[in-house]
């Protein structure tokens, strides 16, 4: 990781570069409409750059079910790997993720990824990649033991803070707030003399809110909402400390489509036993 450029492909085969361009290339022939994420988004707002195993793309869900199938006509080995979040494509030990949500199912791959999108070459052609908004929303919500996002997080705000929507983010959050404000603390913790790139606002919003629940106390419902942001990390306190599953009933209370994160209350306590 540095940056240098040559990082993100230096302890990659040609014929690994090769295949990626290819899939670019294939997708953008057929019109199929997506945005580049993962370590090359990344690498355009920061200008960090990583060694990366695969390519990632953004599609809306009917889309990528479309890359599929444009990518199999071209021999490609193709798997529906979650239904939840993400499809694959293998051309022979290579492979590229289509990934049209959050693995918790959250942050949905929907027309604002694409009217904010910027625009970059990517192994020569014009690509639309991935809001530094909608990269932070994604990204907040992986928590795992092996895998932290925080970092890239903090970097996305320090490089690429001062222009974003920040209204947006707060609606994209919407329910998810705290989510939100603990990576947004982590970033004044890590940066302190960088703390101003976070509007004023925003913080006193977030904390208000935070104010608000102190108030209220706790919900009556035993509920862990921690797997959430870890598939594997809160199994104990669900299946054996009697606490009811979060992310079920997550999905079950969850807005849908455009209403997620038009509300202005400062906490969706439906289902909270309040």
């Amino acid at each position: 990781m540095g940056t240098d450029a040559a990082l993100a492909e230096r302890e990659r085969a040609p014929d690994e570069i090769n295949a990626r361009a290819r899939a670019v290339g294939l997708l953008h022939e057929a019109g199929v409409p997506f945005v580049v994420g993962g370590a090359y988004a990344y690498a355009t707002y920061t200008g960090i750059y990583r060694d990366t195993k695969d390519l990632d793309l953004f599609p809306r869900k009917a889309d990528a079910i479309r890359a599929l199938e444009v990518l199999e006509k071209d021999g490609w080995r193709t798997e529906h790997h979650d239904e939840v979040w993400i499809y694959k494509a293998y051309k022979g030990d290579y492979f590229v993720d289509f990934i049209f949500s959050s693995g918790n199912g959250v942050a949905t791959v929907d027309d604002e990824w694409f009217t904010n999108a910027k625009k970059a070459t990517i192994f020569g052609y014009e690509c639309l990649i991935a809001p530094a908004e909608e990269m932070i929303w994604s990204k907040a919500f992986v928590t795992e033991r092996e895998r932290y996002d925080g970092a890239d997080i903090n970097h996305l705000i320090l490089k690429a803070g001062r222009e974003m929507d920040w209204d947006r983010i707060l609606r994209r959050f919407d329910r998810y707030w705290e989510v939100l404000l603990s990576h947004l603390m982590m970033f004044r913790f890590a940066y302190p003399s960088e703390r101003d790139i976070i509007p004023n606002y925003v913080m006193t919003e977030l904390m208000s809110r935070t104010l608000q629940t102190v108030r209220d106390g706790s919900w009556d419902e035993r509920l862990c909402r921690g797997n959430l942001v870890s598939k594997v990390n809160y199994h104990v306190d669900i299946h054996h400390w009697g606490f009811g599953d979060g992310r079920a009933w997550d999905e079950q209370e969850r807005p849908e489509g455009d209403v997620r994160g038009a509300r202005s209350e400062l906490e969706n306590t439906a289902g909270s036993g309040r």
